[in-house]
């Protein structure tokens, strides 16, 4: 997870959290708003996690959101590791850093926001283009959503042919 920073055409600040998946490359979210904090964070983890389970290691840099006590307790109770990056290093979350660097240039630069709902819709599109029609090389080629969709059916099937075990422990 990160935030990025830009602006409305009228100068109001507008603040993204971008938060990515490491292993499908995909954009789990990109919540839009002009003034995000610690509770925003818990609110859109809680919305990914009834979707896609939890986690056990979040990455972050060390940002005000995410070492508050509101995703302090999120994590502990839910039993998520948070894994900070140490202090001027971007290095650290590089993949996070350079998802941004593309939403950065193919989307906040190529656009004028109007108000928070234009920004919204325009980074949603985009978003949804990226996890959807983009395919990545260290995907074999597949899209995010599509390497995830096949993870989640690999998984599932996984599970299903694991035997089952009876009242007494046997097979």
């Amino acid at each position: 997870m990160d935030f990025v920073a830009d602006a409305l055409f009228d100068g109001r600040k507008l603040r993204m959290l971008t938060v990515v998946e490491l292993y499908t490359r995909e954009c789990l979210a990109i919540d839009v708003g002009q003034s995000l904090k610690g509770e925003d964070v818990v609110r859109t983890l809680n919305r990914i996690t009834a979707q896609r389970g939890l986690p056990a290691t979040i990455r972050t840099d060390n940002g005000s959101e995410f070492i508050s006590k509101a995703m302090d307790r999120w994590a502990y109770e839910r039993g998520v590791e948070l894994d900070f990056s140490r202090p001027g290093r971007p290095t650290d979350n590089a993949a996070v850093e350079s998802f941004n660097g593309r939403l950065r240039q193919e989307c906040l630069n190529a656009h004028w926001f109007l108000s928070l709902a234009d920004a919204q819709a325009k980074i949603g599109v985009w978003r949804r283009d990226y996890n959807e029609s983009r395919p990545h090389s260290a995907l074999g080629w597949a899209t995010p959503a599509e390497f995830a969709r096949r993870c989640c059916m690999q998984t599932a099937t996984a599970i299903s042919e694991e035997p089952e075990v009876s009242a007494s422990g046997r097979c």
